[in-house]
């Protein structure tokens, strides 16, 4: 079996031939291609996965090449992974300062920098979508470019329900959930999980037909003994009635967090450019010991993973990430069981970003949303699920309609469309402000030369 990945000089690349590599059952993926416009990310990430290669010991390791040319990297592909950045991390930067600068929230999914980045990036997607149908018509697209739900929906609009999204954030929220309850295996624990990309929350945690979830809402050590649990506080999830994924807390706590944005060293976005350029460089060099690569990729990995939301922390006031909250849902395990599940048709249920069909009765049937679906031979299948309680609804339909006018803007290169997707998000506040931020984010990125 073979599989592609775009954007193949991706930093987190690595994590998914790690889980490659530890698969051994009949019908693995035997060849990967790496596809990247960046010679120099390509060739250090080949040298990074050649050392992991190495490290296994594995006779069998999944055959490794790196090109340039998409459709090369396209042909005869079983599976297509995409993870590219539009503008890298340079753009990301530009997006977080542009939005601070107007005091609202420019963080890469959420608010304005997710609707910065979705405009530049939507069209590029599209575009590979149509890419795949006609070089790869039979491939399946496992989707982790953010803004993973907007971009998912665009590539669906070309691929139909041969594209699903991924997110590790609703796996390691349940997983963590599920270890402080004691639950003897997670994987059988059924996760009541409902939203958007970067907007969902548990309502439920089943384990042989009764929820536990009350338990844990009922004890209070147990509620700031995690990471969610810190960060929102024990009163507002007994409040809520349920546990919100860690990106809720921009919309919860959003005043506190842009201050706290605004008043640090730097942000996000640069912190990981300024890191990955000294990656980069190191891994590069073309002479280097054996394991120096990988050695380089592991120091920065440990980094990256220690200062993940650390403003937000810093609001809540919980300091550094405890030992237990470093390990993610690992979105390099959920792919892998997407593709099992599809390929062997092995019946699983993950949390995925798919077509809402009739799931959620306040969304259209197109409207990528993310719940537990059943996969198998045929694709992923949402479950059906309960109502979202009102001021979930308030939240979902505001920022799916500010997705949607992303989705307009890039199909029409209209300006109007733009400005809309802006002032629509509950986290932009005012149209002037949005009129601001689109020409902020215009005159500051080439990939938004369509709009006028």
């Amino acid at each position: 079996m073979r599989l592609t990945i775009l954007g193949g000089g991706g930093f987190r690349v690595p994590l998914v031939y790690g889980a490659l590599l530890g698969d051994h059952a009949e019908g693995r993926v035997s060849r990967v291609t790496l596809y990247d416009e960046d010679p120099v990310r390509l060739a250090a990430m080949a040298r990074v996965l050649a050392d992991q290669a190495a490290a296994s010991g594995a006779a069998d390791a999944p055959e490794v090449t790196a090109t340039r040319d998409l459709d090369e990297a396209l042909r005869g592909a079983d599976f297509v992974f995409s993870a590219i950045r539009v503008g890298g991390l340079e753009g990301r930067a530009a997006d977080e300062r542009i939005a601070l600068a107007e005091g609202v929230l420019g963080q890469e999914t959420v608010g304005a920098g997710g609707i910065a980045y979705g405009l530049r990036t939507v069209p590029v997607a599209r575009e590979l979508a149509r890419r795949i149908a006609r070089t790869a018509p039979e491939a399946w697209v496992i989707n982790f470019t953010n803004p993973a739900g907007v971009v998912t929906e665009a590539m669906s609009q070309e691929l139909g329900g041969r594209v699903i999204g991924i997110c590790d954030s609703p796996v390691g929220l349940g997983r963590r959930i599920a270890r402080l309850l004691g639950v003897a295996r997670p994987a059988e624990a059924w996760i009541d999980y409902v939203g958007l990309n970067h907007l969902g929350w548990v309502r439920g945690l089943y384990v042989g037909g009764r929820d536990e979830l009350p338990r844990l809402l009922a004890d209070e050590r147990a509620l700031e003994s995690f990471e969610e649990g810190r960060l929102f506080g024990a009163d507002w999830l007994r409040s809520l009635g349920a546990i919100p994924n860690e990106y809720l807390h921009y919309y919860y706590f959003n005043r506190e967090t842009v201050r706290a944005y605004q008043e640090a060293k730097q942000t996000r976005g640069a912190f990981l450019r300024d890191q990955q350029r000294g990656f980069y460089a190191e891994a590069g060099r073309p002479e280097q010991p054996a394991g120096a690569a990988l050695a380089a990729w592991d120091r920065t990995r440990a980094e990256r993973e220690a200062t993940y939301m650390s403003e937000n922390r810093e609001v809540a006031g919980v300091g550094e990430r405890e030992e237990s909250d470093l390990e993610s849902g690992g979105y390099e395990k959920v792919a892998l069981a997407l593709m099992r599940a599809i390929a062997r048709d092995e019946r699983s249920t993950l949390i995925l970003n798919v077509r809402n069909g009739s799931t959620l009765s306040v969304l259209d049937a197109e409207a990528v949303i993310e719940v537990p679906c059943l996969v198998d031979a045929n694709g992923a299948h949402p479950v059906s699920v309960a109502p979202l309680p009102l001021h979930a609804v308030g939240l979902v339909t505001s920022v799916k309609a500010a997705e949607r006018a992303v989705l307009a803007a890039a199909a029409s290169g209209s300006r109007v469309d733009a400005v809309k997707a802006f002032a629509l998000h509950p986290l932009v506040d005012s149209v002037s402000v949005a009129r601001r931020l689109l020409d902020g984010y215009a005159a500051e990125h080439p990939g938004l030369a369509y709009l006028r």
